[in-house]
């Protein structure tokens, strides 16, 4: 602004209030009690406006706002780790908050806007979510080194009867042990028992409380240890793992940059 506008402006103040903002017989200028006060107002306010209107540049080309995540997939969080710190350092003005994986209908809860981004091996088709695929893997039975499977390669349905399941807490249909081995055959576990913890179910099955089916990637890290082995499931149980968003959103800056780093990632070995 020009010099006559700002002593404009600041007359027209004064004569509001009537109060002196400025000492205007000295040199240089200098402000009053009231000015001095005024000034402080402006040194509080304008940066947040400037804040503000870079927010809003953000929101609108789609560089802000928040990203809230939840995963079918248990396990997952290990590999997703150092994608969500690289994502933090690149989109810090991306709020990410995360959601429990346990719901029994996670699509419909991705439809509805209260998640944004899910970690699933279903890609349903429900009109208004889009799948980019991620990577196979295979699920894999888990056993206790004495139980009596383990001298097998492979199992076979029947094998699995009488023995008992242990398991996430989530519907059976979406297990995939179940889903895709157990019932095609017609056959079911004597019965379940679950844990939220992966430590936790693999300390059940070392203890001989159960069995249990894993990713290849997330079992082969206990085996190491010789806590438990794996065996494959009939001819091979493979899964393919999707990230699944709303197709109206898909399109946001924010979500094209956590596809972008999604589509970098390989296999966990």
């Amino acid at each position: 602004m020009t010099a006559s506008a700002v002593s404009h402006q600041l007359k027209e103040l004064e004569n509001y209030y009537d109060i002196s903002l400025v000492n205007r017989r000295t040199r240089p200028l200098t402000f009053t009690p009231a000015g001095k006060t005024v000034l402080a107002l402006a040194d509080s306010i304008l940066p947040q406006v400037t804040r503000t209107k870079a927010n809003l540049k953000r929101l609108a080309y789609g560089q802000a706002g928040r990203l809230r995540l939840a995963s079918e997939c248990h396990s997952c969080f290990d590999w997703l780790m150092p994608i969500l710190n690289q994502y933090r350092r690149e989109w810090s003005d991306v709020e990410l908050d995360f959601a429990t994986g346990f719901e029994p209908e996670p699509h419909h809860l991705l439809l509805e806007g209260d998640i944004d981004l899910l970690i699933t091996t279903s890609n349903l088709p429900i009109d208004g979510l889009s799948y980019q695929p991620l990577f196979e893997y295979e699920s894999r039975l888990v056993l206790s080194p004495t139980h009596p499977l383990a001298a097998k390669r492979a199992v076979v349905p029947d094998d699995l009867v009488h023995e008992t399941l242990i398991a996430y807490p989530v519907e059976a249909k979406r297990l995939d042990i179940i889903a895709k081995f157990m019932t095609p055959a017609h056959a079911s576990f004597k019965r379940m028992r679950t844990t939220e913890l992966t430590a936790m179910l693999i300390q059940l099955v070392a203890s001989e409380r159960g069995v249990a089916a894993l990713p290849d990637w997330v079992v082969h890290e206990y085996e190491k240890k010789g806590w438990v082995v794996s065996r494959r499931l009939g001819e091979g149980v493979y899964c393919q793992l999707y990230a699944a968003t709303r197709t109206a959103s898909k399109d946001t800056a924010y979500m094209q940059g956590f596809a972008s780093l999604l589509d970098n990632i390989s296999k966990p070995l």
